[in-house]
């Protein structure tokens, strides 16, 4: 008994011993990450939703929250009865546009084209686009699956936002359990995730929202056609730091030649350039403050680990979870 009296006054080592127990869990829960994450974006903005609310009208969060779940439900709804099935013929009516126009002969002694397609063969493009396609396919097949997993983290996260208080109450009743270190230690955690990682996820969403809205308006005075589907297709590669905009601007770059030759092509370049300067030394600090200020660089290496470890989403959250370790290191990053 006295080595455990000595390991929970130990606190350092304690709450190692926690976060490692924590990891542990979330790596047995892997297979339904998706729902997880899901479950915890939901949670997260409707709970801030529901504060935001309460700190100008005093009502319970049930009144504030099942309004603006039933429009959510309208609204995708909507979607999917009007819009959703005009985004995809769009889509296919422009990549049919685009397979034409680069099947031509004009375009086939183009010498941008001859510099575009030698580049792809250096870069060996063909391969990558190979395994794209094959993923695409993947999660088109299994669309009931993720429709599914959308479906049942909305709903958890409506229970758990509209009993948000009676939940708060429910958690704290443990930390005066006979293990009450263990639950003060995963409160810590939680506190600490919720700071970080929730409070960068939805920077990212809300500049990704920013980014897609400004690039949907540089591309219709472009007169790009399918913009909803272009604006879809940079909204989830908005929410990649950095490396996002790069990847978007390879597809937007090949678009805008189909659409009106190299200068075209070179007005995109410019809309995401001045796009990525807003979101860099405007959108960031204002919305993120000090908490993502890494390197280029690191954030790279964290998207490609991540990546690894994680799949499609740790492209999504490699970052706010590697600033929530700084966070618990007490890592101080600055922005030079």
């Amino acid at each position: 008994m006295k080595i455990y009296h000595d390991f929970v006054k130990n606190v350092p080592l304690r709450r190692l011993c926690v976060l490692i127990f924590c990891i542990l869990i979330i790596w047995l829960m892997r297979q339904i990450m998706s729902t997880v994450l899901l479950t915890f974006v939901f949670t997260f903005l409707s709970v801030n939703f529901i504060r935001q609310i309460q700190h100008h009208v005093k009502l319970s969060p049930f009144w504030i929250i099942t309004p603006l779940y039933l429009i959510i439900i309208g609204l995708i709804y909507l979607l999917a009865t009007h819009y959703i099935p005009n985004i995809i013929d769009s889509t296919f009516s422009l990549l049919k546009k685009v397979f034409n126009f680069y099947d031509s002969n004009k375009v086939q002694s183009d010498p941008v084209i001859a510099f575009l397609v030698e580049s792809a063969k250096n870069l060996k493009l063909d391969d990558q686009i190979k395994t794209g396609i094959t993923e695409i396919w993947r999660y088109v097949t299994s669309i009931g699956a993720v429709g599914f997993t959308i479906v049942i983290s909305f709903l958890l996260s409506y229970f758990y936002s509209f009993e948000v208080d009676w939940m708060n109450q429910f958690g704290r009743a443990f930390e005066d359990s006979k293990v009450s270190w263990l639950f003060e230690d995963i409160h810590f955690f939680a506190k600490k995730f919720v700071n970080t990682f929730g409070v960068v996820l939805e920077a990212q969403v809300i500049i990704a929202v920013v980014n897609t809205i400004l690039t949907a308006i540089a591309l219709t005075i472009l007169k790009f056609s399918s913009v909803p589907s272009l604006a879809m297709m940079v909204f989830f590669l908005s929410m990649i730091p950095v490396a996002g905009v790069i990847i978007s601007l390879i597809p937007l770059s090949i678009i805008g030649y189909t659409v009106g030759g190299l200068q075209t092509m070179i007005y995109v370049w410019i809309a995401i350039l001045a796009i990525h300067a807003l979101e860099t030394y405007v959108l960031n600090p204002k919305l993120m403050s000090s908490r993502t200020h890494l390197p280029i660089f690191v954030t790279f290496v964290v998207l490609l680990i991540s990546e690894q470890l994680l799949g499609t989403w740790g492209l999504i959250v490699g970052i706010p979870i590697f600033t929530f370790f700084l966070d618990v290191l007490g890592v101080q990053t600055t922005n030079k």
